[in-house]
């Protein structure tokens, strides 16, 4: 049996800081908040850590009680994620009847285009007409699927399925395997056409979560799309890690920086994998993530949010030299996964 050996009281230390000093960061309720809750929720489910669902659900209620945002964005469904984690550790409706709202705006509200494919939207304004952007596989389309999963709800299931199904359509490079970061429907390309790392990271990371929630999903033929995709994805993308178990914020261009929240993103999908070859890699990431965490629980060199830039600068000039909502979280989601290890299991031949 492969294994990763890891200490694991070291992880579990590792994942306490990062959780404390991410409760201490002001995020309103947005994508920062919901990527970097949705770490937290990962580590409560891996470690069991009372102390982890507590401070989490004492800021949603805060931020219940404020009130919240009258109008949904694709960005802003990714605080669903951690409310199913609350609405299933509590019980309390009050968590489960928000997601509901955020769901039918995916459902019914969202703009959309081509054959229904969801239209990254950031704001109540139609700021990107017409663009698929990788991000929106994590905000909405892998939260979908998770709700349509519990609720048994086969429609919802599909048109998650359909979300992955075009994005990878319209992303994916099928030459490289890797992702472009957004798609522009009306004039047909990629825009500038870079392979921006964290984009890579929102679709490894979603579509390696697909076969281990959805129940025999062997049987949905767009999840052999995933597959398919996900299997050319990582078999290019490993060969891109640098020496520090890293991935830069431009895939292919040794001139960009080492940033850290594609490369968690990016490690926690080979994790997801369960593929054996993957080990040696993890095991760098690992090495490096934690060169990379500051003594308070700051994970650095994580980029700002980026939009599809117009050239190679926009992207290296991002800057990196502060504390993110996103950043903290998919550190979170790879080290719950670096614990969760023994229970991985891959998708056989698929």
């Amino acid at each position: 049996m492969v294994n990763l050996d890891i200490d694991t009281k070291e992880i579990e230390e590792l994942i306490d800081k990062i959780v404390v000093r991410t409760m201490r960061m002001d995020m309103t309720w947005d994508w920062p908040c919901g990527v970097a809750y949705y770490g937290i929720s990962r580590a409560y489910e891996i470690t069991k850590n009372e102390k982890y669902l507590n401070l989490m659900k004492d800021r949603i209620d805060e931020y219940i009680e404020l009130g919240l945002p009258k109008v949904w964005t694709v960005n802003a469904c990714a605080m669903g994620h951690c409310l199913i984690t609350l609405f299933e550790a509590t019980k309390d409706q009050r968590y489960w009847d928000i997601l509901e709202t955020k769901i039918d705006y995916i459902r019914n509200e969202a703009l959309r285009f081509g054959d229904n494919v969801l239209q990254h939207t950031v704001s109540a304004n139609n700021d990107f007409p017409e663009q698929c952007w990788a991000d929106t596989l994590f905000m909405a389309a892998y939260l979908l699927l998770r709700v349509g999963v519990i609720k048994k709800d086969e429609d919802m299931i599909e048109d998650a399925l359909n979300q992955y199904y075009w994005h990878i359509k319209y992303l994916q490079n099928p030459d490289s395997g890797l992702f472009y970061h957004g798609y522009n429907n009306i004039t047909k390309d990629h825009m500038s056409g870079f392979y921006w790392g964290r984009a890579n990271a929102w679709a490894a990371y979603t579509m390696s979560k697909v076969g281990g929630i959805l129940p025999e999903a062997y049987l949905y033929p767009k999840f052999l799309e995933i597959v398919g995709a996900l299997n050319e994805q990582l078999s290019s993308i490993k060969l891109l890690q640098t020496t520090n178990g890293l991935w830069r914020t431009i895939l292919d261009d040794d001139k960009s920086y080492e940033e850290l929240s594609a490369s968690c993103g990016i490690a926690a999908a080979l994790l997801n994998k369960g593929n054996p070859l993957y080990i040696k890699y993890i095991k760098k990431t690992i090495e490096g993530l934690k060169n990379n965490v500051s003594a308070d629980g700051r994970v650095l060199n994580v980029s700002g949010g980026t939009a599809v830039m117009r050239d190679r600068e926009g992207y290296r000039g991002i800057s990196k030299d502060w504390i993110q909502g996103w950043g903290q979280g998919l550190a979170l989601a790879f080290l719950s996964a670096v614990l969760d290890f023994d229970n991985m299991r891959s998708d056989g031949a698929l």
